[in-house]
């Protein structure tokens, strides 16, 4: 005889509760393992920073400055967090004593601040 023939009435209504989610407890921290295999992967992309030399700094340092005196476009690329980037922006200052190079992106306006040390190559547009 199969139970969903019987009528609810028929029916003992004294069934054990058993654990409830007790036993799925272990797999609570699946959540945090899978949150630290994506960050190991993430780390697994990230590249060192990348070492230029003095005559690369100073040609960087020349087309910052004629880029400047110019008003002309300029496209940076830089190095975030283990990652390479590129911006395309118009320099509106340099600041040495903070190392920053200040610039307004063209398609929203927003100002962008990069820091000498992150420069990797400028390009003059």
């Amino acid at each position: 005889m199969d139970y969903r023939d019987v009528p609810r009435e028929s029916l003992n209504s004294n069934i054990p509760q058993g654990r409830g989610m007790i036993k799925w407890a272990p797999f609570a921290t699946m959540p945090e393992q899978f949150e630290n295999v994506r960050k190991l992967q993430e780390d697994q992309v990230k590249i060192e920073r990348p070492e230029l030399s003095d005559d690369r700094l100073d040609e960087i340092d020349r087309t910052l400055k004629k880029a400047l005196a110019l008003k002309r476009q300029v496209r940076i690329e830089y190095y975030y967090d283990g990652h390479r980037f590129s911006v395309r922006l118009k320099v509106i200052s340099v600041d040495i004593w903070s190392m920053i190079v200040v610039g307004q992106k063209n398609d929203d306006e927003e100002m962008v601040f990069i820091s000498f040390i992150d420069v990797l190559n400028i390009i003059m547009l």
